[in-house]
């Protein structure tokens, strides 16, 4: 799935809903780093985060790995789209939105991690309940704000400097 941005400002929403994500779900340190200015994905991630099918590894704990970065990358859609329409446009996500990303979901769940509807549902539910309390709490948002301006005028961060920063806003 590929998000368009309607400019510049957006699209630093967007990658700061990504990055705090990852903060809420202790996984900064999967990133190498996050990136406004780049032309493909905008968050670079660290090898931890790959697949490396170490034969030392369960299959099912291979499996878990994968259904959790599977996860990792949903909440981080979710928080893209969250923080852009909650928190930028002070309004809800539109509903087609989040039925695109439902959706996107399910396909991409079978497809990587072999998850029925019902596994990518709930895990679906569990992100956007998540990241709802982040996004939907008024209190965060100038924090939010803040984060998305460094953002802009850094244009790079790497994962020990996007923890500095979100630290240093008290959003972790």
């Amino acid at each position: 799935m590929t998000l368009a941005y309607m400019n510049e400002d957006d699209r630093a929403y967007g990658l700061a809903g990504m990055a705090i994500s990852l903060a809420a779900l202790d996984a900064v340190d999967r990133v190498a780093s996050i990136s406004l200015d780049a032309d493909g994905p905008m968050v670079s991630f660290s090898n931890e985060f790959y697949f490396s099918g170490n034969p030392s590894l369960s299959p099912k704990s291979t499996w878990n790995n994968l259904v959790h970065n599977f996860y990792i990358t949903s909440a981080m859609a979710v928080s893209n789209l969250m923080a852009r329409s909650l928190v930028r446009m002070r309004e809800e996500v539109p509903e087609d939105l989040m039925e695109i990303l439902h959706n996107e979901m399910r396909a991409e769940g079978e497809e990587s991690c072999s998850l029925d509807e019902d596994e990518v549902d709930r895990l679906f539910i569990r992100s956007t309940t998540g990241m709802r309390r982040i996004f939907g709490n008024k209190r965060l948002h100038p924090a939010i704000d803040s984060f998305a301006r460094v953002l802009s005028r850094r244009r790079n961060l790497s994962g020990t400097e996007i923890y500095d920063e979100l630290r240093e806003l008290r959003l972790i």
